[in-house]
């Protein structure tokens, strides 16, 4: 787990203070979305299927930060759409860094380079772009010509100004092992980014393409073979070990969708930002008004081919927290990997 030190200490002693306070169900990272609308049209995501006066939308900024401070989650993860088209987005970035959450501006990166003088280096701040594959593959995902191109110098540019810089990748049924690992090894070796995260594609319901997501086996096919020869070792990947093993089919564990709660313009989505079943104005009605036994694999149909991060990544963690063993095995290899990623950046 490539996580930087500092992020990982305030991560552990959060959990740590959770479990002092005997608190079972707590946020670690919030999904905040202040718009839906966006410059791409991505196959596998339905966020632009909202109605026009929908998309017009954008959030204010005391309500996007007064939801993540009310939530208490050390980390932001802020999405939507794309953020870069909202026109506060940098003083919501600046004051979530202010009261020293961690954010992570999610993008196509179409709006990077324009809009970078808006934002400052800081350890509390990284942009995470979006790419699903090499040049061909990538520019098929989101249906448009150019667009790896421009995120590649993005990221370029974004490096050389001295920002932190991750990325996402959602990986499909028309995937295959070869093409994750040239993906990959791109944006480790080549682009040098500090972190990549990577996920199993969940079957948006208004996504335009619903042929191509991936099932449970299928997906523990794809990133065993992936990661085989030494590549998970190598990769910088931000996941615990425990969601690698996961990913594989080495370990099994149950959703706990209400560790990454989704916060939009409608307000608290029940039960993730996967799936719709209503809206409620307050993170505590969140958590104590939703049946959360009733989702996951196995319970809700919905969530049979599911192996998304946002439900097993939270339950991996704690996981690991919750064992002594796991916990060396995840602080060695963020140790293993801050060492890397420092000689990368020197």
């Amino acid at each position: 787990m490539a996580m930087p030190l500092r992020q990982s200490i305030k991560v552990a002693t959060y959990l740590a203070e959770q479990k002092l306070r005997k608190r079972d169900k707590f946020p670690l990272i919030v999904e905040l979305e202040p718009l839906y609308a966006c410059n791409l049209k991505c196959e596998g995501c339905g966020k632009i299927q909202h109605p026009a006066g929908v998309l017009k939308q954008r959030m204010p900024v005391a309500q996007a930060v007064g939801a993540v401070l009310e939530s208490g989650a050390p980390m932001v993860s802020i999405a939507g759409g794309e953020p870069l088209m909202h026109p506060q987005i940098d003083e919501i970035v600046r004051q979530l860094v202010a009261k020293r959450k961690y954010v992570f501006l999610c993008t196509n990166a179409l709006l990077m380079r324009k809009k970078m003088e808006k934002f400052k280096p800081s350890p509390y701040f990284a942009f995470a772009v979006h790419i699903d594959g090499l040049r061909e593959r990538h520019d098929e995902s989101v249906a448009k010509e150019g667009v790896f191109d421009e995120a590649v110098a993005a990221i370029k540019e974004a490096k050389k100004r001295g920002f932190r810089v991750t990325t996402n990748s959602t990986f499909f049924n028309t995937d295959t092992p070869q093409t994750i690992i040239e993906v990959l090894n791109f944006l480790n070796d080549d682009l040098q980014v500090d972190e990549m995260m990577i996920s199993p594609a969940y079957a948006y319901e208004k996504a335009p393409d619903q042929e191509h997501f991936l099932g449970v086996e299928q997906t523990r096919e794809l990133f065993k073979k992936a990661f085989s020869g030494g590549n998970r070792r190598r990769w910088r990947l931000n996941h615990s070990p425990l969601f690698l093993d996961f990913l594989e089919g080495k370990v099994d564990f149950p959703c706990t969708a209400w560790a990454i709660p989704n916060y939009s313009l409608f307000g608290w989505q029940r039960p993730c930002y996967l799936m719709s079943d209503g809206y409620v104005t307050t993170y505590r009605e969140l958590i104590e008004d939703t049946d959360w036994n009733a989702y996951g694999r196995g319970k809700d149909p919905r969530c049979a081919n599911c192996m998304a991060h946002c439900g097993y990544e939270p339950t991996a963690v704690l996981a690991t927290m919750g064992s002594l063993k796991e916990s060396l095995r995840a602080l060695r290899e963020t140790v293993s990997g801050n060492h890397v990623n420092h000689g990368n950046q020197g």
